[in-house]
């Protein structure tokens, strides 16, 4: 838990409809990407589909509440959260921005990932050039939220991304599961990275003892809800991932069934075998010029030549 002083500072913004300029108004003012792919982070796409979809699926479902992102870093996943909220509905974001951390543990963590870099200007530059109103912001430990600051059952979508501590992953799970609704889903990343067990302690350590379902596993995320999976399911089932790249297998976990999505791998090239004798021959920097020279040929020949 963060120490009172960090709590009672914690800087919410005065409403969802704060408005700020992207750019700032002084010299050194942090701007906004141009693009959302230039918005430093770890939000990939397949991700990006997989957020978008269930999003879209409960707005068409007649689901309402509000978005709750928990750790935002500079606002990549947190700006496509901000294309689904609707009206009546809000997006909390909270991250410690620029707040020193409320513990030791966390503190050394932010400082060997991105203690340098975590900024709320730069967060709210990128969220203000594709959205003309901010979130609502608590700058501050996600702990704090334990507090019942988000209503209990008020959200239909809940994505943790904050610190990988198994203490604090397994309070945020917690907060999530008061916040949501019913029907409401969870995703919660790094569940299975090498460097972050805390996280995959916590997200399994609900599925068996806490009542979380998973509804969806990709590389990098978990999907999970406290209510009913099979809606969710059919929901993804009704795309034809496959035909847009993505792989969608069936596994089963505790008798549950839990679909796995990820990435079609492309075959490899095959190459003639003079051309792997060229390549192999040809001194380094010969072969960085040959293969670029082969790349524009392939390019104005289009693809599949």
């Amino acid at each position: 838990m963060p120490s009172a002083d960090i709590a009672d500072a914690a800087d919410t913004t005065p409403s969802a409809g704060a408005t700020r300029s992207a750019t700032g108004g002084g010299p050194g003012a942090a701007r906004g990407a141009a693009r959302r792919e230039d918005i430093p982070g770890w939000f990939f796409r397949l991700d990006q589909e997989a957020f978008g979809h269930l999003l879209t699926a409960q707005s068409t479902a007649g689901t309402t509440g509000d978005i709750l992102e928990l750790g935002s870093y500079l606002g990549r996943s947190a700006v496509l959260l901000g294309d689904h909220v609707r009206p009546g509905e809000r997006l909390t974001v909270c991250d410690l921005f620029d707040s020193d951390a409320g513990d030791a543990d966390n503190a050394a963590e932010m400082t060997m990932s991105y203690r340098t870099t975590l900024t709320r200007s730069g967060f709210e530059a990128n969220y203000l050039a594709f959205h003309p109103e901010l979130p609502t912001i608590v700058q501050a430990p996600t702990s704090v939220l334990a507090d019942g600051r988000v209503p209990e059952g008020s959200c239909r979508f809940v994505h943790i991304d904050a610190s990988h501590l198994y203490e604090h992953v397994a309070g945020d799970i917690a907060v999530a599961r008061r916040a949501l609704s019913g029907t409401g889903l969870v995703v919660l990343d790094d569940y299975r990275s090498e460097h972050t067990p805390g996280v995959s302690a916590a997200v399994w350590q609900a599925v068996f003892t806490g009542g979380l379902r998973p509804v969806l596993l990709t590389p990098m995320k978990f999907y999970g809800t406290w209510g009913d999976p099979e809606p969710v399911r059919r929901a993804l089932l009704a795309r034809d991932w496959r035909a847009e790249g993505f792989t969608v297998d069936e596994d089963t976990i505790a008798g549950a069934s839990v679909l796995r999505l990820n990435n079609a791998v492309r075959p490899a090239v095959r190459r003639s075998g003079a051309r792997r004798l060229l390549l192999d021959l040809l001194p380094p920097v010969a072969t960085r010029s040959v293969r670029r020279v082969l790349g524009t040929l392939r390019g104005r020949r289009g693809p599949g030549a």
